[in-house]
């Protein structure tokens, strides 16, 4: 009688499991979902161009940049090469800007020759991407927002404010980008 119903209680919790499992059992790859597929905007061969304005983050410069930016396998994210100058130096960037469902917000990183990296977080409403960061140069606290309007469906003008610690957000960049066909 004992092997019966150690037998039959085995049977029961190998039915569990394996219902359990399939009802855990993902219905597939993830899709991407409406947030994701305004990061289309972002798709093409851009010509960016602007200057810096002179403030205590660096001196007044013009720069100018390509930026090739296509899908990631997936359809989650973007990426992006960019290429050009900054002043008389040249720059090289890679970036990866995607949708965090759980913070419901928008991400960008970028890493460039230059030794520098950015994290930030942002959101899109109508035709303006807003994105916040906070980091450090110079060893102190900084923060910055950089703001893309959308002016056509191939191009755009863009700002980036900095501050230090607690002080006011300051222009210190504007530009325009135009999608190259």
């Amino acid at each position: 009688m004992k092997k019966h119903t150690f037998l039959l209680v085995g049977a029961v919790l190998a039915s569990a499991c394996v219902v359990g499992g399939l009802a855990q059992a993902p219905s597939g790859a993830p899709k991407p979902g409406p947030e994701h597929q305004k990061l289309t905007y972002f798709a093409g061969k851009w010509v960016s161009e602007g200057e810096t304005k002179a403030s205590a983050f660096g001196p007044a410069m013009k720069f100018s940049f390509v930026e090739t930016c296509e899908w990631f396998s997936g359809g989650f994210a973007i990426v992006c090469h960019s290429e050009g100058k900054m002043g008389e130096g040249a720059v090289k960037g890679l970036s990866v800007m995607g949708y965090d469902a759980a913070e419901k917000s928008y991400v960008y990183f970028e890493t460039n020759n230059l030794g520098e990296n950015v994290f930030s977080r942002g959101s899109a409403e109508g035709g303006t991407w807003t994105w916040n960061n906070e980091g450090k140069m110079e060893g102190k606290a900084a923060r910055g927002r950089f703001t893309l309007r959308q002016i056509s469906p191939d191009s755009a003008t863009f700002q980036f404010e900095m501050g230090a610690d607690d002080e006011p957000l300051k222009l210190v960049m504007e530009g325009k980008q135009t999608r190259q066909k």
